[in-house]
């Protein structure tokens, strides 16, 4: 059996070591340049099954590479890996043809995975290169942390479609820089982008906003104005906070999902939909579809590719560059952008930001404003911080977990308690009975108070057989008296 051949071009001689050791143990034949015009030369005389390549190149820019391989040679498969983990470099290779971008520094698991899957894919759905260019290099999205990676990859895999997309996330995250992104890199991006806040919208005005309205009767009689859909024609519709519609709204909607066209209020004439959906929003769909404040039918024509934008908390690695680009955003002309000491870092890296990058984005604009030295110490944020919690009290923290499912409550919690384990050296033991009993501890508690320590009527409501539920209460120490919680009943 003849093995696969895998060409990798990379400069750094320790990448090349290492990737062609961990191929060759996997069962790859395996050549290695450090040259663009050394690979390109094996492609021509058709070596390789696979390339992987880096995209600084010394003599050549390994994206510029991907367009003539794949017209030369177009059942060859290319993996592009690159340490500028950017939105554009993802877009770029995926644009020109790429099966997959890596960013540096990558998982040799993950990369494993990729080739294999590279190479059991048929040719006949390999990627196509798209017919026009990635916009010009610019950063419409921050953040090398590997959520805003994945991130990256999604857009980029989307910009050949115009598949409906969902994004979640808490507000401040940037889910409408993401749409915009969709659009900007997509095939619709000469086209318009139309965004629309459908929860600011009156249920009596939602209808001719959307789709229009044409006047049948009066002195305005013939006169039509168009709505939301028409306006978008072409291009991308970005439907904002769309789990705060009305029920009535949404079944307007679903209707326009279904059929592809609508009419617009009053009039009579079908008008087809030619827009590319992009939804958004802050609220558990799901919650909102047992609470029956959210159609379910809807929620499955929307979420055809759903995208979950993580909280500023959970990329906390992506802080210093956000308050860099910030910082130079805000610099003024022919001056030098503020810099922040090492300290002032790691106040904001431990800070927990209930805002998300809009308010990572509103203080260092603050600060540029009201300080006027260059080098912005740790004391400075820590007081920014403390002023901005006593300014704003009931919509800061508080807020934002209220509105946060219980998931993302326990996920917070355990990332904190890693961090502490991480930094004191000490792994932790017995992890998952340690969080279970976390869990289960005020569960039970709050049940008997709830059933007024009736043991029979607590155990029904938890689903759990009554001698289990003794058990339980005795393992975990939980204190049963007399009265209205805690009591032996039944």
């Amino acid at each position: 059996m003849v093995l696969p051949t895998i060409l990798v071009a990379d400069d750094d001689r320790s990448i090349r070591t290492v990737l062609s050791q961990a191929l060759g143990r996997a069962g790859y034949q395996v050549r290695t340049t450090a040259s663009a015009t050394a690979l390109w030369q094996w492609v021509e005389e058709g070596e390789g099954d696979l390339v992987i390549t880096d995209v600084m190149m010394p003599d050549e820019n390994g994206l510029d590479l991907i367009p003539r391989i794949r017209r030369a040679r177009p059942d060859l498969r290319v993996l592009v890996m690159s340490a500028q983990s950017t939105l554009v470099t993802a877009v770029k290779a995926t644009q020109r043809g790429a099966f997959e971008y890596l960013p540096k520094p990558f998982d040799l698991t993950e990369l494993l995975a990729v080739v294999e899957r590279a190479l059991s894919v048929p040719v006949s759905v390999l990627p196509v290169p798209a017919a026009h260019a990635a916009a010009e290099e610019q950063m419409p999205l921050t953040g090398r942390s590997g959520a805003m990676q994945d991130i990256y990859r999604m857009i980029a895999r989307l910009t050949t479609s115009d598949l409906t997309v969902m994004i979640t996330g808490e507000s401040g995250t940037g889910k409408e820089l993401v749409a915009r992104a969709l659009h900007d890199y997509g095939r619709r991006r000469t086209g318009p982008f139309v965004a629309v806040n459908v929860a600011a919208i009156p249920r009596e005005q939602i209808e001719a906003e959307l789709f229009g309205q044409e006047r049948t009767n009066g002195s305005m009689a013939g006169i039509r104005s168009s709505g939301r859909f028409e306006q978008a024609a072409g291009g991308t519709l970005f439907l904002d906070e769309v789990g705060d519609m009305s029920l009535e709204a949404q079944t307007r909607l679903l209707r326009v999902l279904q059929e592809g066209e609508f009419t617009t209020a009053g009039g009579r004439q079908a008008i087809r939909s030619n827009v590319r959906i992009v939804a958004c929003t802050h609220r558990d769909l799901q919650q909102a579809i047992r609470e029956g404040t959210f159609r379910e039918d809807l929620f499955y024509r929307l979420n055809v590719v759903p995208i979950r934008i993580p909280p500023l908390r959970e990329r906390v690695e992506d802080i210093p560059l956000l308050a860099r680009h910030f910082l130079e955003q805000c610099a003024e002309p022919q001056q030098p952008p503020k810099i922040l000491t090492d300290e002032a870092m790691k106040r904001l890296q431990a800070w927990r930001w209930p805002g998300n990058v809009r308010e990572l984005e509103n203080l260092m604009r603050r600060i540029s404003v009201l300080y006027s030295h260059d080098t912005i110490s740790g004391a400075v944020i820590e007081t920014e911080l403390a002023e901005a919690a006593r300014q704003a009290p009931t919509t800061g923290t508080a807020s934002v977990e209220e509105d946060e499912a219980f998931s993302v409550v326990v996920e917070r919690h355990l990332r904190k308690f890693f961090a502490a384990a991480e930094e004191s050296g000490v792994p932790p033991t017995a992890l998952h009975e340690r969080v279970i009993a976390e869990v289960e501890r005020p569960l039970i508690r709050l049940t008997l108070d709830a059933t007024r320590g009736n043991q029979i009527r607590a155990a029904a409501m938890l689903g759990v057989n009554r001698n289990t539920l003794r058990k339980r209460i005795r393992d975990l120490e939980i204190s049963v008296t007399k009265g209205s919680s805690g009591q032996e009943a039944g």
